[in-house]
């Protein structure tokens, strides 16, 4: 089966990637020349483990190749797949879509024999209606059909998921666009994944609902850590209470800094611009991504209350400045909301991040000191601030820590190490809802 992605950036490349191991042959089509010939040397532009390994086997067996070139490539494509970007709109909001309608002019002329275009990128609801329109506009005699195939891959775990995922959701309307998707996902047969067939609607808004209510479990438990701070409760104790339930579950229920991403933020923000639209309001939704905000702002006033809320000339070494480990992404990171402030008070940010230095300088305040190794950067340190939850901060010496720091201040935004532990060690620990 022939596939095209078109979009070579993190969901078009994973797709690619793991559509490719599926023994399709995969062309990703990127109009980032650049990005194009970096990939086909074999250098991945992006941080996702175990990315590199699968691009390379699949390039070397035949498989993959990357190419600016839709002209040549669309012509025989069984299934496209539009994996464009989709970034919030300056000022209103909403989804911009202008990549996917884009794609959808470019690879409508160039179509021949039946094919199937599948919106891959995170989208608005009724947005496939409106690809559909633009290719049967532009091309009124092509024979395709336009289907909605949302991607719910986790950064730091993507080719798992993409390869043993809970669900395949297929928003489609024709026995001949469902017949040719479950045939191109017909591997996870073998693990028996439930494969979803809805129509486009329904698809579309799956992908946001699914993300709305994970960004809710996350702002609750930060709210209920609050009271936990207030009552003298333990927010563990009480996440692991509720989690024990089967009808909740133990995931996203773990206290922190706020999320932050590629996903949940835009996500909840269309969303609720989507329900506006139709004149329904979407009250949880809405606090949910209040209750974000208010988070990090709450953990700004932890790191100054720990200072007696003066952090001017304090050097303060922070461990972790991505939006999660295992991803050198900073869209929408806490970092990003925690350190200005801390900055504008006079406090001097020394940082260090195992992948997301690079793209941290152009996201975060000049003045911030980045640094290669996490101990150099605690070194005459007044405070450790632990921002992301990376393996390698998981077992610090802590011993070696306090012997080069100028002040024990140990704010643990991530609950990563045991309160009596760090007492004992002789740090003034400070964490989230404990």
């Amino acid at each position: 089966m022939n596939v095209v992605m078109i979009g070579a950036g993190y969901v078009g490349l994973v797709s690619g990637s793991c559509f490719s191991e599926f023994g399709a042959n995969v062309c990703c089509i990127d109009v980032n020349k650049e990005r194009v010939d970096s990939l086909s040397r074999g250098e991945i532009p992006i941080y996702e483990p175990g990315l590199d390994a699968l691009v390379a086997k699949n390039v070397d067996a035949g498989r993959l190749r990357f190419s600016t070139d839709i002209e040549s490539a669309v012509p025989k494509a069984d299934i496209i797949f539009i994996a464009v970007g989709t970034p919030t709109r300056r000022g209103d909001g909403h989804a911009d879509l202008r990549y996917v309608y884009e794609a959808a002019k470019n690879i409508a002329p160039l179509l021949e024999g039946y094919t199937v275009i599948v919106n891959k990128s995170t989208v608005p609801v009724g947005t496939a209606r409106q690809v559909k329109r633009i290719i049967g506009d532009t091309n009124p005699s092509a024979d395709f059909d336009v289907a909605s195939n949302p991607e719910f891959l986790r950064e730091g775990a993507a080719i798992g998921d993409f390869m043993r995922p809970d669900r395949v959701v297929l928003g489609v309307e024709s026995e001949r666009a469902e017949g040719l998707l479950r045939e191109l996902y017909r591997p996870i047969n073998l693990i028996e994944a439930p494969i979803l067939c809805t129509g486009l609607e329904s698809a579309e808004l799956t992908k946001y609902a699914a993300n709305a209510f994970l960004a809710t479990k996350i702002s609750f438990i930060n709210e209920i850590s609050s009271l936990c701070e207030s009552v003298g409760a333990d927010v563990h104790a009480v996440a692991k209470g509720m989690g024990l339930d089967g009808r909740i579950g133990r995931k996203f229920l773990h206290p922190g800094p706020g999320y932050g991403g590629s996903c949940f933020p835009k996500d909840t923000t269309a969303l609720i611009r989507i329900a506006q639209e139709n004149d329904i309001p979407l009250r949880i939704v809405e606090a949910v991504v209040d209750v974000n905000d208010a988070q990090k702002a709450r953990m700004v006033n932890k790191i100054r209350t720990a200072f007696k809320n003066d952090v001017a000339g304090k050097k303060i070494a922070v461990f972790g400045l991505t939006f999660k480990p295992e991803t050198d992404d900073m869209r929408e990171s806490p970092s990003i909301a925690i350190l200005p402030p801390l900055m504008d008070k006079g406090a001097i940010i020394r940082a260090h991040d195992p992948k997301g230095i690079e793209q941290a300088r152009s996201l975060l305040p000049d003045a911030v000191e980045y640094f290669d190794d996490a101990y150099e950067a605690a070194a005459g340190a007044d405070a450790i601030v632990l921002m992301t939850e990376w393996n390698q901060y998981r077992s610090l010496d802590l011993p070696r820590l306090l012997s080069n720091m100028n002040d024990t201040h140990f704010i643990d935004l991530r609950n990563v190490y045991d309160p009596k532990r760090m007492a004992k060690s002789g740090f003034k620990y400070v964490s989230v809802g404990r």
